[in-house]
């Protein structure tokens, strides 16, 4: 599980998300249809021997997690500002005020 710390400043919204032991090229990031989708995977390496002998047990995890939230179709990919270090990604996402939609009385003009 990602566990999420999320803060709301006047401007924005900030994320902490832990992520210990997996490497920054191992996590990824996307904004689609409005959802921040977070997603990082992990395998076990393949070497199964070490210099003094087999394992007999490994305890690392290995798979894939993923997380989403919706932000809004008002904020797009430029808005948004990732930072990872520590086994911590740290992402700002600006509040912004979806995009008003015109509300009309729903007659039709009739020409002529």
């Amino acid at each position: 599980m990602m566990k999420t710390d999320i803060r709301e400043t006047d401007g924005s919204y900030e994320l902490d998300v832990d992520l210990p032991g997996f490497k920054k090229d191992e996590i990824k990031v996307q904004l689609k249809d409005g959802y921040l989708t977070l997603s990082a995977a992990k395998g076990l390496d393949k070497d199964e021997q070490d210099k003094k002998g087999n394992y007999i047990r490994r305890e690392r995890y290995a798979g894939t997690l993923s997380r989403s939230f919706y932000v809004g179709d008002a904020v797009s990919e430029e808005d948004i500002h990732a930072k990872y270090e520590d086994g911590i990604l740290k992402l700002s996402v600006p509040k912004k005020a979806p995009k008003a939609v015109e509300e009309k009385d729903g007659y039709i003009a009739i020409e002529g």
